[in-house]
């Protein structure tokens, strides 16, 4: 029998009585800690231990697209940067490549769009309880890794964004066998249009595998390391160390 993380979750939600409006109350509860601390040690073993390590996340059918995929956590990114780039249809963004790698890149929106790209119709589970399926379209993570030349050295993958949560800036990672999964991509569509800012244009991390405080949006950069240590407070995510949320989020 599999016992999914979504599962626990929602087990845990109804034996707490819980009332739910956000991630950050969700996080607050420790009744919700402890599901998750177990859920991560079954999914994690399951998923790299057990389980095909490419097996895919269910994909649907066109009919099955919600008919408003809904926005949670940042819905505009403040400041004047993020602002001039909205403004200018993100002409001037660029996603920045560093790290354990031997060719840094700096890539535009119209260079992801020259590169093979990846159509899905998942499902997104939020921790909040909610569900939404989408079509997602954008770049396979792995040839942007392959094309900067990742380093053998490097164990995760670091996702720097463009919107802050009180004084931190969101960011989160995962690990090689998720950054090299063929449904893992860097997204810039959502149901036919280019990615709405609510949903994290220009670009957002679709890792389907995983729940939903995983898919940093508004991304910035990547950047591939040994360690997560040193980045943030040493968690892996915003809300692994604001809120001691899981680092692996399986579903």
């Amino acid at each position: 029998m599999t016992i999914t993380r979504r599962a626990l979750i929602g087990s845990a939600t109804a034996a707490g009585g819980l009332l739910l409006a956000g991630c950050d109350k969700l996080g607050a509860n420790p009744t919700f800690h402890g599901a998750l601390a177990s859920a991560e040690k079954l999914t994690y073993r399951a998923q790299r231990l057990i389980t095909d390590r490419a097996a895919l996340a269910p994909e649907f059918a066109g009919a099955d697209i919600s008919p408003v995929f809904r926005s949670n956590g940042t819905r505009t990114p403040a400041g004047a940067d993020y602002a001039a780039m909205a403004a200018s249809h993100f002409t001037d963004w660029r996603l920045a490549v560093t790290g354990l790698v031997a060719r840094p890149l700096s890539l535009s929106l119209a260079d992801l769009g020259r590169m093979p790209a990846r159509t899905q119709i998942t499902r997104h589970d939020c921790v909040e309880g909610w569900s939404a399926i989408g079509k997602w379209t954008g770049t396979p993570l792995r040839l942007i890794l392959n094309a900067a030349g990742l380093s053998h050295k490097a164990r995760y993958i670091v996702f720097h964004c463009a919107d802050r949560i009180g004084s931190a800036t969101y960011y989160e990672s995962i690990d090689l066998v998720d950054a090299f999964h063929p449904q893992t991509i860097l997204a810039w569509g959502l149901n036919g249009a280019m990615l709405p800012v609510a949903n994290g244009a220009p670009l957002r991390l679709r890792v389907e595998r995983q729940l939903g405080y995983k898919q940093a949006k508004y991304l910035m950069g990547i950047e591939a390391v040994t360690s997560l240590a040193a980045i943030g407070a040493g968690k892996g995510g915003y809300w692994e160390d604001v809120s001691d949320y899981e680092w692996y989020a399986g579903i």
